[in-house]
């Protein structure tokens, strides 16, 4: 049994509350980037006590014998339960963090680092690690590597500093220049292209390793596919339900990868947090209390935050309101 001290929010909850994705189940109670105290376990639970300062993320299960959990990868089992929207095996349905506690199986719960702020840790549960997990996979956590972060959102500005903890050369690219300064005065990117700039994209072609597409809505593929260099990797992040197009050339004459990645398996998140810890990775957020979250569901479906809103579940009085 885990008290809910806090909860950020993502734009995966946007999508759920308004049904964009036409599955949404209510009375819902969203929020999958939580941060709590046990306060209560099992019998059978072995690796937390009472007391320890913990995680969930987007799942809550997984079916436990297919290919992809015994890979450790649980995130891409066909029999996933995510943390609300969805039913546990028993029926009854899950419910998310916007909640004073929550009850979750000890597999899905990571252990939050000392000395870590909870309201820093949240977006690093989902945001975070969606950045960290292709980076691990493909074998590009070394140094030295040329990236580009398409979008500056929740999730793109954890990619800038997940990427820059790593070592890389980061470059933010975007289609207006109004979150220049901050991306390189505050996020620490090493340089802004506007991807309306004719000239710096010619400039820049075939040069980077990979670039992470956080871009959550319909865009060309183009002309992110003509900045990788040879075996350059287009890894999407954003859920756009609408089919996606590119030009074969553009991939075959360099051996260039389109792929996508999903969150992170839960050893990847623990990896990940002691990662973020080592190397001294803060998020930038909001916090806001529970009686402010529709204003911010407004502000974020017009990418009005900067970068992450973390609702204090804890300090917000849930049982007097």
């Amino acid at each position: 049994v885990i008290k809910v001290i806090c909860c950020g929010v993502c734009h995966t909850d946007l999508h759920q509350i308004k049904n964009d994705l036409g599955m949404s189940n209510y009375p819902m109670v969203p929020g999958h980037e939580v941060v709590g105290e046990v306060v209560e376990v099992g019998p059978d639970v072995t690796k937390f006590n009472v007391g320890d300062c913990v995680g969930v993320g987007c799942l809550v299960g997984c079916c436990n014998n297919c290919r992809p959990c015994n890979a450790d990868v649980e995130q891409y089992c066909n029999k996933k339960i995510w943390t609300y929207n969805d039913v546990y095996t028993d029926g009854k349905p899950t419910q998310g963090g916007f909640a004073g506690s929550m009850v979750v199986h000890q597999k899905f719960v990571v252990k939050i680092p000392e000395g870590m702020a909870p309201e820093q840790v949240a977006p690093l549960l989902c945001a975070g690690v969606t950045v960290y997990s292709p980076l691990n996979h493909f074998g590009m956590k070394g140094s030295g590597l040329k990236g580009g972060i398409l979008g500056l959102g929740g999730v793109g500005h954890m990619g800038v500093l997940i990427a820059k903890a790593m070592g890389h050369h980061v470059t933010v690219i975007s289609s207006s220049d109004k979150k220049k300064e901050e991306a390189l005065d505050v996020l620490g990117a090493d340089d802004y292209l506007l991807s309306t700039d004719v000239e710096r994209m010619q400039e820049l072609a075939d040069s980077f390793d990979y670039i992470i597409d956080t871009d959550p809505v319909h865009h060309p593929l183009e002309p992110s596919l003509s900045l990788l260099k040879l075996d350059g990797k287009l890894i999407i992040m954003g859920v756009i339900n609408v089919p996606l197009q590119f030009v074969s050339p553009l991939l075959m004459l360099g051996r260039k990868t389109i792929t996508e990645a999903f969150i992170g398996s839960m050893k990847e998140t623990q990896e990940m947090l002691h990662f973020c810890k080592e190397k001294g990775v803060r998020s930038t957020i909001e916090v806001v209390k529970m009686d402010y979250i529709n204003t911010a569901m407004e502000r974020l479906a017009k990418n009005d935050v900067r970068y992450r809103f973390v609702v204090d579940v804890a300090g917000s009085n849930l049982h007097n309101e």
